[in-house]
């Protein structure tokens, strides 16, 4: 499974809303058009899916969410400029695996949270950092915004 071929499965997992790791590789064996756009060439199992996912690391994903995310920039319109760019902040426990529910549940289990700035006047994610799902917002603010812009909390 190459990174693209993960990443496009894992695009698909979360626009279908798929439930776990099992549910998108069923899918990716038994759709047609996942079987021949999204899936590996020959088809993947779980075993070899779970592994990839497991392998890969953060570092990749990351790069492939700056590159995007300047590339949008530059495209994107700004509106409401008369406001001055505005930022939200937020800081929320994501879906650090593929199937999450049993650690929602889980006191001792391993969060993760995602400390977000959402440009508003372009509508796109900004700068994004990963931490322990323990960690607060605040002491992420001067790393979201930038020297003349407008951060909006809760």
């Amino acid at each position: 499974m190459t990174f693209e071929d993960q990443l496009n499965a894992l695009i698909l997992f979360h626009l279908e809303e798929h439930t776990s790791a099992r549910h998108l590789v069923q899918t990716l064996e038994e759709d047609d058009f996942a079987r021949h756009h999204i899936a590996p060439e020959g088809g993947i199992s779980r075993s070899s899916f779970s592994e990839a996912i497991n392998e890969r690391g953060l570092e990749q994903f990351m790069a492939v969410f700056e590159q995007l995310q300047k590339q949008a920039g530059a495209l994107l319109p700004k509106t409401h400029a008369q406001l001055g760019e505005l930022i939200s902040i937020d800081g929320s426990l994501i879906d650090s695996v593929l199937s999450m529910d049993w650690a929602d549940y889980c006191s001792g289990a391993k969060k993760a949270k995602r400390h977000l700035g959402f440009n508003i006047n372009q509508g796109i994610p900004q700068k994004l950092f990963l931490t322990d799902g323990k960690s607060d917002e605040r002491p992420f603010v001067h790393n979201l915004i930038e020297p003349g812009q407008t951060g909006i909390m809760d």
